[in-house]
């Protein structure tokens, strides 16, 4: 394959074309550096030796390179790292869309795992743990007062294995015995998709996995034949993934011909353009997609090719500002490291990875904290734009590289429910254990709810809530203090009734509800009403 940046590819070769030989880039390094592999071998191995034979402690020389790894490749860049056996089989399973568990999600509280949410279909199910369950030992080893991941390496393992669970359940006296064979249990990339408004579907991504672009095709499809016309896609949070989703969902937005992203590296063979095959299934439906400072790498791949060739909207913040490409290269021991290889530009040309050379690898990961010191997450003047990375859209609109999509509708975070009360509250988290024992005092009355809708109806006196949950929060330590409290108070019941759909319905259940009087969402669904997402997006048309 031709991988000449100026030849046009389908999106579909795009794992090909940034697929890039680091053997061929080493080898050509050392070759223009006048040096050979084995003299670097040899320089290694003698420093590895005399710490072995000659330092004052003995050593681990194996710790002492898994030690050293990762400091190397920091000095790269920010995004290149090293993965640990451990670290990349976790790592993997995050983004495979699937892991073998036993099928549930649980929250710690007062150091115990209890369970809020029971895969259906899944391993517990079908062994008969349900939600409420405290899961207190498994094969025997306590599970109380051990951190979550320490858990979750426990409860997962190998597909078809046993674990033996002792459960307390509110409704036995005594320690029940569940006996649960791991299977496959699916990661969602798709937190929700639901009708927000009539004609308007909205859909939350959380990641780029492996069934990223098949769940949302499915989530589109079917918010479709409900009626939708038109689409938020909320990518706010999703620190991104596989790049190729990010183009497989864009392709499906945009019209024939259309580039959606280039990538540069420090080869030609490294270079390629990747553009849209006119196939897509949405391509006359309105689009805006949100973003925030937590939107990163394929999310902002994928907002580039909607702003850059005005097919849609970005609304929120500015996001990160990761424009580096990455590919993975197993080592011998089941360990490996992901190597930037390439930066993507957008359709405009901008390279969108904010500096990080100019004040070392410290201030770079204090940047997100600067934006809000400087007030930028408030207002948008705050906003640094470099005049030197100025581009044009397709239709002639100004974008900026240099540092993260800058959204054409600005959406100031609201702080004003952020009071030292809520941070407190936050902080020792009183809500989700609120939640959880609500529900558990009353699973019986709450489970009448057929869904979030009949569950609000059932939740209508909100004064009794806030102040059963005041109450709550004194035992716990958060004294009340009614000026704060009143400030918050809207925010706080309407987290513990998301909270509560969650626990009932799922995670689906939870943005329905956790969506209503959100900013963000409200200047998307005002920017459709207004038609200022309609194609093409011109300059002042909005």
């Amino acid at each position: 394959m031709n991988t000449n940046a100026n030849n046009r590819q389908p999106f579909s070769w795009v794992p090909i074309a940034i697929a890039a030989s680091l053997v061929v880039g080493i080898w050509l390094g050392l070759l223009f550096s006048g040096k050979k592999a084995g003299e670097y071998d040899r320089k290694l191995n003698n420093i590895l030796n005399l710490v072995s034979n000659e330092y004052v402690d003995n050593i681990e020389v194996d710790s002492l390179i898994e030690l050293s790894i990762p400091e190397i490749l920091s000095n790269l860049d920010p995004h290149s790292y090293y993965l640990s056996a451990k670290e990349l089989q976790l790592a993997e399973e995050d983004l495979s869309g699937s892991f073998s568990g036993i099928g549930i999600s649980f929250q710690i509280s007062e150091d115990t795992l209890y369970v809020i949410e029971v895969i259906p279909g899944g391993p517990s199910e079908k062994a008969g743990i349900v939600a409420g369950d405290k899961i207190i030992s498994a094969n025997g080893k306590s599970l109380v007062g051990l951190d979550q991941n320490v858990i979750k390496e426990t409860l997962r393992g190998k597909k078809d294995s046993k674990v033996k669970l002792e459960v307390k359940r509110m409704t036995s006296n005594k320690p029940l015995t569940f006996v649960v064979t791991r299977g496959d249990v699916p990661v969602k990339a798709v937190d929700a998709a639901y009708m927000i408004e009539k004609n308007t579907g909205y859909v939350r991504v959380n990641q780029f996995g492996r069934t990223t672009y098949d769940e949302f095709m499915q989530a589109l499809t079917t918010l479709k034949a409900d009626g939708a016309k038109r689409y938020i896609v909320d990518l706010r949070g999703n620190g991104g993934g596989y790049m190729e989703m990010a183009i497989y969902m864009a392709n499906e937005f945009l019209p024939a011909n259309q580039l959606i992203v280039s990538t540069k590296g420090r080869y030609k063979n490294n270079d390629s353009k990747v553009w849209s095959d006119g196939n897509g299934s949405f391509k006359d439906d309105e689009v805006i997609v949100l973003i925030d400072e937590f939107s990163a790498s394929a999310s902002e791949i994928f907002a580039g090719a909607i702003q850059d060739n005005d097919r849609g909207l970005i609304v929120g913040c500015r996001s990160f500002g990761k424009g580096l490409v990455q590919k993975q290269f197993d080592l011998g021991d089941k360990s490996a490291i992901r190597l930037t290889i390439a930066r993507y530009y957008t359709p405009s040309g901008r390279c969108i990875q904010k500096d990080y050379k100019a004040h070392g690898l410290l201030s770079y990961e204090k940047e997100l904290f600067d934006r809000y010191t400087k007030g930028e997450l408030y207002s948008r003047d705050s906003i640094k734009t470099d005049e030197k990375q100025q581009f044009r859209t397709l239709h002639g609109r100004t974008v900026y590289g240099g540092g993260g999509i800058i959204p054409d509708i600005f959406v100031p975070q609201d702080t004003t429910p952020i009071t030292s009360y809520y941070i407190a509250i936050t902080n020792a988290q009183i809500i989700p254990q609120f939640v959880l024992k609500f529900v558990q005092s009353n699973r019986s009355m709450l489970s009448e709810a057929k869904d979030h809708k009949q569950l609000l109806r059932m939740l209508n006196n909100n004064e009794q809530l806030l102040n059963d949950f005041v109450d709550f929060a004194s035992e716990h330590g958060i004294p009340a203090r009614w000026y704060y409290i009143n400030q918050s108070k809207d925010l706080i019941i309407k987290t513990i009734k998301a909270l509560i759909a969650r626990d009932l319905f799922g995670q689906s259940a939870f943005y329905p509800i956790y969506n209503r009087n959100d900013k963000t969402v409200d200047a998307a669904l005002k920017a459709f009403s207004k038609h200022q997402a309609t194609f093409p997006i011109l300059p002042n048309s909005y």
